[in-house]
């Protein structure tokens, strides 16, 4: 099979041949269809951040694909179901987050494409309880990126409590930014967009951003001052310049969420504003099971639209590389299901004896 392998943080990502894996004990084995490419993938791969994957591994935490195999054990999932594979790849199920419905703060959670092989590839071994099933109204290529950018600005949107009326800036408008404009809107929030690419807040605009603000011709905190000031901010973007800039921009009682995690990621606030005004800093990372299942199903309602490209898997080097240069206007997604025909079919099909 193939699959993009990081082997040095300081090389290119190589696209190798590696043997189809096999699943262990609660576990299934995945033919991938799709996968998309998110800024994690991006970070992990040039290891920018103080906690690094082991080398060599594959990438990916947007897969989705078809269960192929079980490993012994696995019992209530059914061979061809539709599941996605996503950045929470497994948690204990027993510590005191886990049993409260935080499963994503548990400090024993493996986390797809990171700690453990991702879906940069054909298949995918996978922890048979939390690939989460795709419904058939849900395209690959659509469930995707809503397995990590949509999960992700759906939880900060809870995160934040959202209520209708309330003003919602959204900085940064891309793979996350497009779909966190939708779930503010589905919540009744009166939503500003905050980039500084036309192309991405027209497209904003599009998707049902009431208001737009191109912060690099414009002071995107006078701007939303002028429009009332923001009750919530969610930080998607990594430029220094927008957590001051975020911050800034709330009325009282306002909600800052933080989502995107810089390389150098440092946040310095004033306390005396941060008390006398109420304000509120909330840290949001990515979503639970069932926050993935909602957001399906909000999409298999037609309530989200998900704005992508497809690449092939022999592109990613190239793909990263149109990610960091700002010329995506939202996702990228890899097409897995291109070559198939060069691909041998897994062998066993069934229940993996061990």
């Amino acid at each position: 099979m193939r699959a993009a392998v990081v082997t040095a943080f300081n090389q290119p990502i190589e696209v190798q041949e590696r043997p189809i894996p096999t699943p262990g004990a609660g576990q299934v084995l995945v033919k991938l269809e799709s996968c998309g490419l998110c800024h994690t993938d991006i970070h992990a791969a040039r290891g920018d951040w103080p906690v690094k994957p082991s080398l060599p591994f594959v990438p990916g935490h947007e897969g989705v694909g078809r269960i192929e195999m079980f490993g012994p054990g696995v019992a209530s999932r059914r061979l061809g179901e539709r599941v996605a594979l996503a950045w929470l790849g497994s948690a204990c199920g027993a510590c005191r987050y886990c049993v409260s419905g935080r499963e994503t703060l548990c400090e024993s959670q493996q986390n797809t494409g990171f700690s453990i092989d991702g879906a940069f590839a054909d298949y995918a071994v996978a922890d048979a309880r939390f690939a989460v099933p795709v419904p058939d109204a849900v395209s690959a290529l659509d469930a995707a990126p809503l397995t990590c950018a949509g999960v992700t600005t759906y939880a900060a949107v809870k995160a934040a409590r959202v209520v209708p009326a309330e003003r919602v800036a959204v900085f940064g408008i891309g793979g996350l930014g497009h779909l966190a404009v939708q779930y503010a809107r589905l919540v009744g929030a009166e939503v500003i967009a905050v980039d500084v690419v036309d192309e991405k807040l027209r497209m904003a605009s599009e998707l049902g951003a009431d208001h737009t603000v191109n912060a690099a011709r414009h002071d995107p905190v006078a701007a939303i001052r002028a429009l009332g000031g923001a009750d919530v901010a969610i930080v998607l973007s990594v430029a220094p310049a927008v957590f001051a800039q975020s911050f800034a921009s709330l009325n009282r009682g306002g909600r800052l969420v933080l989502v995107s995690l810089p390389a150098d990621g440092e946040l310095t606030l004033p306390v005396f504003d941060t008390v006398l005004k109420g304000i509120s800093v909330i840290g949001s990372i990515v979503g639970t099971r069932e926050d993935l299942v909602e957001v399906f199903r909000l999409h298999a309602l037609a309530r989200t639209t998900v704005i992508a490209q497809t690449r092939r898997l022999e592109d990613v080097e190239k793909s990263m590389a149109d990610v960091l240069h700002g010329t995506v206007p939202a996702r990228l997604v890899f097409d897995l299901r291109a070559d198939d025909a060069r691909q041998p079919a897994a062998s066993g099909l069934g229940h993996a004896v061990g």
